[in-house]
């Protein structure tokens, strides 16, 4: 079931939703440093999350699925709107026409993750990547529905790299992040910080999200075969063979 796009932006404008969108900001940062030139797109709802590309990149635009609804932005009105709204499995964009594909809030909510994948890799560039965040089966976020962490499915890293391999990316590298409780509390929400530095060093497993990079795979791999076992002979030695030995 998807969550409204609008209690979506309901909770990125409350207190918590404001240190949660600092602190993965700062993530994506550190795995995406430059993407000067590049065209970067965000799927389910990354709006929250774009704004720090746009001074830098060649473009920067959102697609919001259908099931969700979409609302304008940036939300300054005088400026262009940069979403569009379609179904997840049938994107209005070229094929390899994308560089960097951030999807947030989107897998979890995922009718069809094949389906979802698969036209993903399609607009994706070949020298592209795609930032999958997703929120941890084993997290503490995973179990806080006033959140939308707390909606939808939750992966373990391996469920969302088997879909990945399935759908031909290439996994690159896995981070954890949100380490804080799932609190509005200020004492935890200015603590928030702390918990990130210490979190990702002594309790890995209780991270919020799972952030998992991977590159577009342009060739698909090898059938592993029925498995039947091959009768391999051992050629004869011919008896003149043999004399000349002797």
């Amino acid at each position: 079931m998807y969550s409204s796009v609008y209690d979506l932006k309901a909770f990125y404008d409350t207190r918590a939703g404001r240190v949660v969108r600092r602190v993965l900001q700062e993530r994506i940062r550190t795995l995406w440093p430059d993407v000067r030139g590049l065209r970067v797109m965000g799927t389910g709802y990354a709006t929250p999350y774009l704004r720090m590309f746009m001074e830098e990149s060649e473009r920067v635009f959102s697609m919001m699925p259908a099931g969700q609804g979409a609302h304008h932005w940036p939300r300054c009105e005088k400026e262009k709107n940069l979403v569009g709204l379609s179904l997840k499995g049938a994107l209005p964009l070229e094929t390899n026409s994308i560089d960097r594909i951030l999807m947030i809030h989107d897998l979890e909510f995922s009718e069809n993750v094949h389906l979802d994948l698969s036209e993903i890799w399609r607009v994706l560039k070949s020298s592209g990547r795609i930032l999958v965040v997703v929120p941890n089966r084993a997290g503490l976020w995973a179990h806080a529905d006033w959140s939308p962490f707390g909606q939808g499915t939750p992966y373990t890293v391996r469920q969302l790299c088997e879909h990945l391999r399935e759908n031909l990316f290439v996994h690159e590298r896995t981070e954890e992040a949100l380490f804080m409780p799932p609190s509005r509390s200020s004492l935890f929400l200015k603590s928030a910080g702390f918990f990130e530095r210490t979190g990702a060093r002594y309790v890995p497993i209780a991270a919020g999200v799972h952030m998992i990079e991977a590159s577009k795979q342009l060739y698909a791999r090898a059938d592993k075969g029925s498995g039947s076992r091959v009768r391999v002979g051992v050629p004869a030695i011919p008896a003149i063979a043999r004399t000349a030995r002797s």
